[in-house]
């Protein structure tokens, strides 16, 4: 039976019915739409089984396809989108080749530039440098079974690594590579997270629609004596990434 058979909308209550619907439509995704070619039920359907004007249902599936729960085929209909990939990136600090790796996918990445250029303002205090400075600014795109995930560019001191201009960085892990060079172990990392929306760049790397929200952090990479070898501003699908924290009381 359509969306789990029993589940009934409430007009009494002052929660609209369309968010009442998308949370219907969001458990009957999560939970019983196994087939991922199947398209869901269409909006008429939906409209009739719940009484309810179109226009209601289709406010409850754009908001899933807006955020990548749901997208739509021209003439076949809306489908469930592929599970997001779990990720551990704010919990543990590892090479995105790693996490992905444990995940059961296959990891890429595609340089997009490599080059030495001078740290501005910005750069430069962040990694405890003088304004003007050498660094390695360092652009990937980043795949998981060749879809794109994460579109990254990081700044590295060059005095402090140069040899990341000469490593197979497509092959090699960015951490390992640093902490053979400098002879000292990597430490922690300080994350800020925050939604955006894709520009036109962004959405034709990552394959997303121009508008679309994506999952933005800065980081701070630093060595076990507290010098910053990493600046990094990554942008990640939020319809194919969901991130988990572990929060303990003080």
């Amino acid at each position: 039976m359509l969306l789990g058979g029993n589940k009934t909308l409430n007009k009494n209550i002052p929660i609209p019915l369309y968010y009442q619907l998308k949370t219907i439509l969001l458990e009957y995704i999560k939970e019983e739409h196994k087939d991922l070619d199947k398209p869901i039920p269409a909006e008429v359907e939906i409209s009739e089984y719940f009484g309810i004007s179109r226009p209601t249902v289709r406010q409850a599936i754009n908001e899933l396809v807006v955020e990548g729960y749901l997208y739509r085929v021209k003439a076949k209909g809306t489908f469930v989108s592929k599970p997001k990939i779990t990720q551990d990136f704010l919990q543990t600090l590892d090479s995105f080749n790693n996490e992905m790796r444990k995940k059961g996918l296959v990891p890429s990445t595609k340089i997009l530039e490599r080059e030495i250029v001078k740290s501005d303002e910005k750069v430069a205090k962040t990694l405890d440098l003088e304004p003007g400075t050498d660094v390695i600014k360092l652009t990937r795109l980043r795949f998981a079974d060749d879809e794109p995930i994460v579109f990254v560019i990081t700044y590295i001191p060059y005095s402090v690594c140069p040899a990341v201009m000469r490593r197979d960085l497509e092959n090699e892990s960015l951490y390992e590579i640093i902490e053979q060079e400098c002879g000292r172990l990597i430490s922690n990392a300080v994350r800020s997270l925050e939604c955006i929306a894709a520009g036109e760049f962004e959405s034709k790397l990552l394959k997303v629609e121009k508008g679309s929200p994506i999952q933005y952090f800065e980081s701070v990479v630093r060595l076990e004596d507290g010098t910053p070898v990493e600046y990094s501003l990554a942008k990640y699908r939020s319809d194919r990434s969901k991130f988990t924290f572990e929060l303990k009381r003080g």
